[in-house]
């Protein structure tokens, strides 16, 4: 599934071609609304929850997307409608049309409603009210598994919403955690959520997850992606595996099992 940088910055694009614009073609290719018709609505916001994608418009109504595996917004030129079987769902307005490749979710709820579908996820990492009281309940909803691998707890959204895999394996390693450390013998876990939440507003506008903070071409992460090669720090050879049906990297000296981070 995409990080939570990469559904921000999908909002914001859906934001700037939509907002404010009345559509002209709103086309559900999911059974449940295929006779749902948004046409003469003006497009209040489109918003990110997490992994989550609301675009709101007029009359109380949001739309919600989740991009899951394989699913893509992309944004043209208004002009005839794709004609592609991946394509779920087309919004357009006068000038631009967002076409939503392969998405994992397509659902039209009422506004107030929301809650429905993200109502469960924990606070959002690039919430735009982000702060130490949001950041506390972070912590405090991962606390509350203590037997958890600490690998685990950190993809699950209900915990603290935005983190994948790869700030997971990335985060992991810039703090010394190894990924099956349990989340009640980590050192400082509120460590982890603010290193999360710095990596994500650093990334949050642009393509690609740069972690070591080099741009080049297989030099944007520590461990993430990097099975068998030495570790950048200490040489070691990185290791992979599956945890909870998720490939997961680290370097076993680097992040040894019970391991304190360094300072």
């Amino acid at each position: 599934m995409p990080e939570g940088d990469v559904v921000w910055l999908t909002a914001r694009r859906l934001r700037e071609a939509l907002k404010g614009r009345v559509l002209t073609r709103s086309d559900f290719r999911v059974p449940r609304y295929a006779t749902a018709d948004l046409r003469g609505r003006t497009v209040l916001d489109a918003v990110p929850r997490g992994k989550h994608l609301l675009v709101r418009v007029e009359g109380g109504l949001t739309v919600h997307t989740h991009l899951k595996m394989e699913g893509r917004w992309q944004i043209r030129r208004a002009g005839p409608p794709p004609r592609d079987h991946r394509v779920r769902l087309v919004l357009a307005n006068a000038e631009w049309q967002a076409v939503g490749y392969s998405l994992g979710v397509v659902e039209l709820l009422r506004t107030d409603e929301e809650g429905l579908a993200v109502g469960h996820l924990g606070p959002d990492l690039l919430d735009p009210a982000w702060g130490p009281e949001m950041a506390a309940e972070s912590v405090a909803r991962l606390a509350e598994e203590p037997e958890r691998a600490i690998g685990e707890a950190l993809l699950d959204q209900t915990r603290v919403a935005g983190i994948g895999n790869v700030y997971k394996a990335e985060v992991l390693f810039l703090r010394g955690v190894n990924p099956w450390t349990a989340v009640g013998n980590v050192p400082d876990i509120s460590a982890l959520v603010r290193l999360a939440h710095r990596l994500l507003e650093a990334n949050k506008e642009r393509h690609g997850h740069i972690t070591t903070g080099e741009l080049g071409r297989g030099r944007e992460h520590w461990v993430y992606g990097r099975a068998g090669r030495p570790c950048r720090r200490c040489g070691t050879r990185i290791e992979r595996a599956e945890q909870d049906e998720r490939a997961t990297f680290w370097c076993p000296h680097c992040q040894p099992v019970g391991a304190r981070p360094a300072a």
